[in-house]
This record gives C-alpha cells, structure tokens and sequence, in this order.
C-alpha cells in the first residue's frame, strides 16, 4: 500500500506500571528530594479520596434549607474540588486530570523557589547513578535489521518511478533527464506546494518559468528536462550549526543549494505533514522536492548542451540542510496506527541510501547540554527561566527512566508519544542512537561528523574540512577570508541571552546523563573530543 493513501491517526501505545523515582530539583537544590511519581497508564481520579468535610451548616439550619438547594450546594464544591485536584495533580501540564496521556506526571511536590540552590549530595544522585549504569548496559544492542530494499520501495511506488536507478556519467551531482509533458507546459511550478509555503522559493519560480522552455532538450518530437538530486545532505543536528555551515558552504562557486534550507521533505512532507500538531494535510510529491533544485539542474545543463566536456559545471554540486533528517521519525506512528512496534519499520536514511547509495553526508553536533540549553530558548513560551528549565530537564529524565525500566533503549529513543510528553526534547542529544542507525545503511567515509565547538573556534579549519570531505576545488584568498570572517549565522536572541546560562545544578545533572552517550559516540568515531569532558 502506497504512503500516500495512509490516513492520519493516534500512535498506539502499551500501558506501563508505575514506579517511584528520586530526582534533585531546582530549588533547594540537594537539601530535599523531590519525589514524582509517574504512571504509564491513563490517569484517573484516585478511588479513595479522604475528604474532611468542615460542618458548614447545623442541623436546626439545615431542616430550614431545601434539600434541592444542598444538594446543589455540595455537588458545586465537590466538582471544584476535583477540578482543583486536577490541576494539583497534573502541574500545569497540558490538559485537566480527566484527560488521559500515555505518559503522564501524576504529581509532583516542590521545594520553596526563594531557596538557594546548593550543590546536590551524593543520596540525591544515587538513582542518576542507576540511570546511567542501566543506560550503559543498554548501549550494547545489536544493530538494526535493515529493511529489504523491496520493501523500501513497496511502501512508495511512485517515488521510485520518477527517480532512475543510474545517473548521468560525468556530472558529479546525481541527475537525469526527464521527459517533459506538455500538459504541464504552461506553468511547470503552479502546483508546487513548496511555493505556498515560502516565499523565497516563490520568487524564484516566477524567475524559473520566465526562461523555463529554453532550458527543455529536444529530441525527436519529445522534451526532456534535466532533474537532479542533493549530493550532499546536512541531517542534523538541531541547533548545533547545520545553519551557519549552510550559509558559509553557500560561498563557494561549485556549491548549489536548494532555494529552502531545511525542506524535511524526507521526514514530513512527503508524508503530508508540516507540524505534526496540525495532523495530516497533503503530501508533497516527489516532483516538488525536485523543483527545489532546479536552479542549479538549468546551471548544469548549459554546460552540457554547450558541449564543454571539461566545463564547470561537471563540478557543480547540490545540498539540501534539514536538521530533521538525521533524528525526525515521527510520520510513522501516525501512518502505522495498527502496528504494535514502538520503532519505526523505515528511516529516512533507508530513502535516501535506495535513491542515492553515493550520497555524502554532514552531521553537526554540539555538546548535549548546551544543545538542549539552545532548544529550549529558541522556542517561543512564557515564563522561560533557569529554574523552569531545570524543572522541565528533570520531568523528561523521569520519563525516559521510566520508559527505559520497559523497552529497549532505543525504542524509548524513537518513541513518538513519550518525546511528545516530554517538556524539552531530550532525546536529540543521544546522537550516538542515530549515528549507529545511519551507520547500518551508509559506510563510515560517507558520513562527515563534525563539532560546533570547533567550527566556532576555528571556522576556516572547519570549512576547509568540508571542502575536502566534498571534493571541491580550492577558494581564491577572497572568497576565503569572506567566508571565515562571516558573523555566526541565527545566533540566540537578546531576550533569551539576558535569561543567562542554565544553573551549575542542572549542567551537572545533564552532564552526568549523557556521560554513557558520549562516550559510545567517542569510541565510534575514535574522537575523544565528542566526550566534550572540557566543554
């Protein structure tokens, strides 16, 4: 069955026992545990309520008032007490009690804020300490099962139709020439749904179509347009660099970007959805994926119809930046709602390694504390602060300790449901659970892993670094000193920057969290960098 007539739905989930965790908290920071308690079942309202009701009325009173008006009377303060406790017991989460999750905070209790924080003492981390051996134990899986290609192909027919199993020899980008149908001659762009969404994308096809025809190849009574592909893909990681390392790759001459930086077309839109909030809207084709690249497709094919067998464009190469590609599998478990698995059946990288085994791949990442520190700042919320950050850290470690006493570790990774109940996105900074998926599917020297740390420090080294992992030509000293002195490109806003850093208590937290992650990714890599220990 084609992706495309797959229907929205809810992710099926598995109910969990509760347990009861030790965790420290901002405020009071190791002078009082704060116990949470979580249940991986639907919430409800606890059977046996002790109320102690206050005498509010006498008997002699009580003959005088109809029992109409006291019944009334007490069934108000009763549903204001449950809506109370509701809002008690769930802490602002989203939804009353009453409202049931997958994942859900049944209560949690916490020190005054006024406190001073302190550093925490060694009873308040000995369930960091378990956490941390039992994720190191589970580090030590075996490697996926890659799918078999036919049935990569199976879950999209049409995807593999329009694009061929062999390229044009002699062009360094993946291309190939497609036949033109006249039926969409008039204006090749105007169904593009990309154009809907982006403005910039918008301009240049009013640009493209203007002198569309003229980049057609003629043969026979049959037209042919040249279609090609990214080379090179940046995957990830979210606020780690992928937008400043696009910006500054977009100075050299032989690299030819797509108009958008971050399409996610791999892990979204080609399923229909844009955010995965609004549900599902339409799928994007494979076709206006393609026409993202057209700019440099029209740059390519001058050259070949010119006849210069040595020309530039031989060398000229595409790149597309969505940091979604590399972690975002989310589509499946709304396409895949009678599935019992909690993994996705299909990665992004299973698509893109069946279209294009060649392709070169660039992941940007960043220590996982700070990562997470940025992430949080750059969404847009009320009432952000140190203390808010920490209180959210520490829910989404409780969550993740409580899916990971159940399931493996990497499907509480890739669960869809618990990211969502988790209040700040956890999960991206275990790189190492991605990169070993990537891994399965594409050799080692395909794959450019770099650090922002390193790239912020020294940007030419870094450049440089790309330009020969992409077999590019060298930059003229102009274009080179324009390139390194380039300011950092979407850095942290004043308001988030006048927030200051997170507190000691909560790097320490984190940090001692992604001790095993990091230490796995620095043994993969052979890089002891990635232990970011001097960060």
């Amino acid at each position: 069955m084609s992706l495309s007539h797959c229907k929205y739905g809810s992710n099926t989930q598995t109910d969990y026992s509760y347990s009861l965790h030790s965790l420290p908290m901002a405020e009071n920071y190791g002078k009082r545990l704060v116990r949470t308690l979580f249940d991986f079942r639907h919430t409800h309202v606890t059977e046996n309520l002790d109320v102690k009701w206050v005498t509010l009325l006498s008997l002699t009173n009580l003959r005088s008032v109809s029992k109409v008006k006291v019944v009334s009377f007490l069934m108000g303060l009763t549903l204001t007490f449950l809506i109370m406790a509701s809002y008690i017991l769930t802490w602002d989460r989203k939804g009353l009690l009453l409202t049931s999750s997958p994942y859900q905070l049944r209560s949690v209790s916490s020190p005054p804020a006024q406190q001073q924080l302190e550093s925490p003492s060694e009873d308040n981390l000995i369930d960091m300490k378990l956490l941390v051996k039992t994720i190191g134990s589970k580090l030590e899986y075996t490697p996926r099962k890659v799918p078999d290609e036919k049935d990569v192909v199976g879950t999209d027919s049409h995807l593999f139709s329009v694009i061929p199993r062999h390229f044009l020899p002699g062009i360094k980008s993946p291309c190939w020439y497609e036949e033109f149908s006249s039926e969409v001659s008039a204006d090749p762009y105007r169904r593009n749904l990309f154009t809907q969404r982006s403005k910039s994308f918008k301009t240049v096809c009013d640009h493209l179509r203007t002198n569309f025809h003229q980049h057609l190849y003629q043969r026979g009574s049959k037209q042919f347009r040249l279609r090609c592909l990214p080379f090179f893909y940046i995957v990830g990681q979210p606020k780690c660099g992928t937008t400043d390392l696009f910006h500054r790759l977009l100075l050299h001459p032989e690299v030819k970007f797509n108009t958008m930086k971050e399409p996610h077309w791999w892990t979204r839109k080609r399923f229909g959805y844009i955010r995965f909030k609004d549900g599902f809207q339409e799928g994007f084709p494979v076709e206006d994926y393609l026409d993202l690249f057209d700019l440099a497709a029209h740059k390519i094919h001058e050259g070949i119809i010119s006849g210069n067998s040595s020309g530039d464009h031989r060398a000229l190469i595409t790149g597309e930046a969505s940091a979604s590609t590399m972690w975002d599998n989310q589509a499946w478990s709304y396409l895949q709602t009678d599935r019992e698995e909690t993994e996705p059946p299909f990665l992004a990288q299973d698509f893109i390694h069946t279209v294009q085994p060649g392709a070169k791949i660039i992941i940007m990442l960043r220590d996982p504390v700070e990562r997470l520190y940025s992430d949080y700042l750059y969404f847009k919320m009320a009432n952000k602060s140190a203390e808010n950050f920490h209180q959210k850290v520490a829910d989404s470690v409780q969550l993740f300790q409580s899916c990971l006493s159940e399931r493996t570790l990497r499907s509480c990774v890739y669960d869809t449901s618990l990211s969502n109940a988790m209040p700040v996105r956890l999960s991206l900074g275990m790189y190492i659970i991605f990169l070993l998926d990537w891994l399965t599917v594409f050799n080692r020297e395909q794959i450019l892993v770099l650090r922002l740390e390193d790239s912020a420090a020294n940007p030419k080294v870094t450049i440089q670094k790309v330009f020969a992992f992409l077999s590019v030509g060298p930059l003229s000293e102009q274009v080179e000193a324009a390139l390194t002195k380039r300011p950092m490109s979407n850095t942290r806003r004043t308001a988030d920057r006048n927030l200051g850093p997170m507190l000691p208590a909560t790097r320490d937290f984190l940090r001692e969290f992604h001790q095993p992650f990091n230490h796995k990714l620095a043994s993969v890599l052979d890089n002891k960098a990635f232990l970011w220990s001097n960060t």
